[in-house]
């Protein structure tokens, strides 16, 4: 008999403590191949440590972090990559003074042993290039490959975010606030372009949109100090009385 597949994230009584404060305390987790999950909870609640402990960023002070059914909770990051982990970040990380596509070209050689050849001129790599061109694809940037970054408007950079995540074709993508800063036409476009990833990809997302992380993903987790106070399907989590009292703000 085949075994079933595993999830591709679990989080099992995961904690972190800094000092005497309780930043994300015996969360439990699972995330199954190729769903799209929100994360949702007020400033403070923990969701961008959360993160960087999936991540490798941070490492637990308790609990056990499983990748596509194997451990990976004493991993540094760029072991987690090389299963298939990628994220973005609240804040832009682009080199600004580069072009979309030299920006989607270095992430996608950081990650082949291409890296290594210091003394071969990139153009001898077109693979590299179609690669590149793929992703900026993706997300919508064809037609800007030659642009300089810092010239991109805001929204056109965190969709070039989202292409250098997807650069190494990862299995899970971590999305931290993909539309924080943008307009509402922005967002719209960003939610879009989302939606429409491959749906292989599983999708971890923090979104302090309510309207986004409901229309983005099927099942929303609340994170309230640290804790998880609720989890499951949308309409279930918009009727909990417990998320409309701490999150939504009901009387």
């Amino acid at each position: 008999m085949t075994d079933p597949t595993p999830p591709a994230l679990s989080l099992s009584d995961l904690s972190k403590t800094f000092g005497g404060l309780r930043a994300v305390d015996g969360v439990m987790l699972q995330v199954e191949a190729g769903e799209r999950r929100a994360i949702i909870g007020p400033n403070g609640a923990g969701k961008t440590t959360l993160f960087n402990l999936i991540s490798g960023e941070l490492p637990p002070t308790e609990g056990r972090i499983t990748l596509f059914g194997r451990d990976v909770t004493r991993l540094p990051p760029h072991r987690r990559a090389a299963r298939g982990l990628a994220r973005t970040y609240q804040i832009t990380n682009l080199f600004p003074r580069l072009t979309v596509l030299e920006n989607c070209l270095l992430a996608v050689q950081a990650l082949t042993s291409v890296k290594l050849h210091l003394h071969r001129a990139l153009h001898r790599y077109p693979a590299l290039f179609e690669r590149a061109r793929a992703v900026l694809e993706a997300v919508g940037l064809t037609g800007k490959e030659g642009e300089t970054v810092r010239n991109l408007s805001h929204g056109e950079q965190r969709q070039l975010e989202i292409a250098l995540a997807l650069a190494g074709a990862p299995r899970l993508l971590l999305l931290d606030e993909p539309t924080a800063g943008l307009s509402p036409g922005e967002s719209h476009l960003m939610t879009t372009l989302l939606k429409r990833l491959d749906p292989s990809i599983t999708i971890l997302v923090i979104e302090h949109d309510m309207d986004v992380a409901f229309e983005l993903a099927k099942r929303v987790t609340v994170l309230h100090f640290g804790k998880v106070i609720a989890d499951g399907l949308g309409e279930e989590v918009k009727a909990n009385p417990l998320v409309q009292e701490i999150y939504l703000g009901a009387q």
